[in-house]
Parts: structure tokens; sequence; C-alpha cells
């Protein structure tokens, strides 16, 4: 018999987050989540045809947060009891966990853009072309695929994918996962966030020497930096951390597991709250975005004024 199999039968705990949490929470993080990224993601696209670089990363980020945000009503249903198709489950999970680490990947980029537009403006002008930001993308979500491929192959879930109801989360971590979450936590977020956190501080430091025209210009580049990445972290270090501790300490220890879980549950719902507010803070702080929005909202009122005059006429 497998061990790890052993040990969930025998290391019990409820599921009263999932029965309770979820179905509220993921509910309200879809009504808004979905609208709000199908905005950013129009918006983004408009910028990228006028030549705007940080408009493709943008649209990879809305991308990776659309797809976590349309696997939501397949978690409220799992948590109102609702059967699920074990090939279902298991792809919501692998959508849910590329999501988080594309969109570190993605931030991480955008931190690194701006810091060379930013901090050496006179060179590296092809790094911030639109074809080589497409290029970039393309290779963000090729290697984080590659990479999680390779996870499963190393946990052998890949063997098992739709018996092994990837979307329910084991009682008691297998040594094979704890390594996993280690590497994804160290190179999926520790890494990320030190980059991040340097490309945001030399953008500071160049701001405050710098005398140029565009100066207010590059701070509000440098606001919505920073919200992103305030964002990031207010969603993700809690699920990163404890998943850590997980790792470090949690195989073959039910009473560890027993006393992480239901944190572990509410940190992994509450990093809904990055793909909820990334797309509002960049349609509220970036000029552009809304500028773009106001001539959307126009178009759409004058449609709906023709389309409500027709109906009184008819």
């Amino acid at each position: 018999m497998d061990l790890n199999a052993s040990q969930n039968s025998t290391c019990a705990h409820g599921n009263s987050v999932e029965r309770y949490m979820y179905p509220t929470a993921y509910s309200v993080f879809f009504i808004i989540g979905f609208p709000a990224n199908c905005l950013s993601l129009y918006v983004a696209w408009v910028l990228m045809k006028k030549g705007n670089n940080l408009a493709v990363y943008l649209i990879n980020l809305s991308v990776g947060d659309l797809l976590y945000i349309l696997t939501l009503p397949v978690w409220i249903m799992m948590a109102l009891g609702y059967a699920v198709d074990d090939s279902l489950c298991s792809i919501i999970a692998v959508v849910m966990f590329n999501s988080f680490y594309v969109g570190s990947g993605f931030l991480c980029w955008i931190s690194v853009d701006r810091y060379l537009a930013i901090v050496f403006p006179l060179h590296f002008a092809r790094v911030r072309e639109v074809r080589t930001a497409v290029l970039v993308s393309a290779i963000v979500w090729l290697v984080e695929i590659v990479l999680h491929l390779g996870f499963l192959t190393y946990t052998k879930d890949i063997l098992n994918f739709s018996a092994r109801r990837m979307c329910e989360e084991p009682m008691v971590m297998s040594a094979a996962a704890a390594d996993v979450a280690i590497t994804r936590t160290v190179l999926g977020f520790f890494i990320p966030v030190f980059i991040m956190s340097f490309c945001f501080e030399e953008i500071n430091r160049a701001l405050k020497k710098s005398t140029s025209t565009v100066v207010s210009e590059r701070r509000k580049v440098c606001r919505l930096l920073f919200s992103l990445l305030f964002t990031y972290l207010l969603a993700f270090t809690p699920f990163q951390v404890v998943m850590f501790i997980r790792g470090l300490t949690e195989p073959g220890n039910c009473s560890v597991a027993q006393n992480l879980r239901d944190v572990y549950m509410v940190f992994v719902a509450t990093t809904t709250i990055n793909s909820v507010l990334d797309p509002i803070l960049y349609c509220l702080i970036s000029d552009s975005a809304k500028t773009e929005m106001k001539k959307l909202f126009k178009i759409c009122g004058v449609n709906v004024v023709k389309i409500y005059s027709s109906m009184v006429k008819a």
C-alpha cells in the first residue's frame, strides 16, 4: 500500500474552510474579477496596437488572471458538494498553480522592463519594443509550462492525471510534493520578489536624481508598478510562506498537517485577491488606460442610446 495514501487515510481533518468560505469568497471574486480582467485585457490590447510594450505584459497578466478566475465556478461547485469530473478537477488545479507563477513571472519582467527604461533610458531600446515583449512573454509561458510538467513528472502526478484528482489537497504532503513546494516557493516567489524589490528601489533612486520633463509620467508608471507589487505581496506572501513551512515540516507529520491545513486553505483563497485587484489598479492608475476606457464607455453609451431609441420607435 502507498505510504502517503495510508497517512492521508489515518490523518483526518474537516473541510470547514472549503464548505463555508469558498462559495461566498469565490463568488464575490468571480463577479468582480471576470469583468475587470476582460476590461483590462481590452484596454491593454488597444494600447499594445499603438506600440505600448508594457501593455503586452499586462495582456499576458490579464490572460493568466482570467484563466484562474474562470476556474472559480468549479471550485465553488466542489465546495458545495457537487460532483466534478476527475480530469476537470486536475485541469483546474494545474491552471490555478500555473496562474500563480505565470503572474509572478510577468510582474518580475514588468519590473525589469521599467528598470531598464528609467535607469538606463538611452540604452536597451530594442528590449522595450513590442516584438521583444511578445517574445519575452512567449518565453515566460513556455518556461512555466515546462517547469510545471517537470514537477508533475517528479511527483508522478502526470502518470495518473485523471485518477489523482489534483484539486483535492492531500491531508499530509508527500516528500516529493514537499520538494516541489519548496522549489516553487524559492524559484516562483522569493527570487522574483527579490528582483522586483531591487528594480523598484533602483527606479526610485533614478527618479529622485532625474530632472527630466517626463519624470512625472515616469512616477505614474512607478506608482502602478508599486501598486502591482504591493498587491502581489499582500495576496501571495501568506500562501507562499505557509507552503514553504509545509514543505519543510509536514511530510510524514500528521499533527503539523492538521495545524496548518485550515490556515493554508484560507490563504489559497486569498491569493485570488491579486487576480481581482490587478486589472482594477491598472485601469485606475494608468492615464492611457483611463483614456481608452472613456472612449469605450462613450461608444457603449452611444450604442445603448441607439438601441433604446430604435426600441421606442418600434
